[in-house]
């Protein structure tokens, strides 16, 4: 199966008060975008217009960037617009710049999980939380597509929830997003 990674950097950041994606010694975007990489045939960032630098850090790291005006609708537009830009995939793990630390064995679970036909494929803790990345098969591309606004794909993930394949992680990763410069004083991030 050909699998697309969407990572969804278009958040404003306003709690964080500058640029957290590229916060960091290795900026926090780059180290989503390398958890990611190792799991997908093609990796796609989407990013805001005029993000010149966080633009040129992920195609360093071997992204494709979609940057468009849609990011400011929200995180529904943004992954609608990933999802148009690599239709010819057969599935999507659907990963958010602001998370760095998900383990690269949690992505790959999502992987093999799509790889056997999931629909939909997550990790979850052991107390029932759903974590993050979430992996679609193109049986959900026409809903992805339809998606707009700021809600993701909750609405999705709600009517399908009987089709979730529910991958049991101890990752802590799944839960840690960086929003506050605290956020990201409390993580460890490899280096380059």
């Amino acid at each position: 199966m050909s699998i697309a990674g969407i990572l969804l950097c278009g958040g404003a950041a306003r709690r964080f008060g500058s640029d957290k994606l590229m916060a960091g010694e290795v900026p926090i975007a780059v180290q989503s975008a390398r958890n990611l990489r190792g799991c997908v045939d093609q990796l796609l960032a989407v990013v805001p217009i005029g993000r010149d630098a966080l633009r040129a850090a992920l195609e360093a790291e071997g992204c494709e960037v979609l940057a468009t005006d849609r990011t400011r609708r929200g995180m529904g537009a943004s992954l609608a617009a990933g999802i148009e830009a690599s239709t010819s995939h057969e599935g999507w793990i659907v990963a958010l710049g602001d998370m760095p630390c998900i383990g690269q064995v949690t992505m790959a679970a999502v992987r093999s999980a799509l790889d056997q036909g999931a629909v939909l494929a997550a990790p979850f803790a052991r107390d029932g939380r759903r974590g993050h990345p979430v992996g679609f098969s193109r049986a959900l591309r026409d809903a992805l597509i339809a998606l707009d606004g700021d809600v993701g794909a909750r609405a999705i993930l709600e009517h399908h929830a009987h089709e979730i394949v529910r991958l049991q992680t101890d990752d802590p990763g799944i839960f840690i997003d960086i929003d506050t410069p605290q956020d990201l004083a409390g993580v460890n991030l490899a280096r380059p």
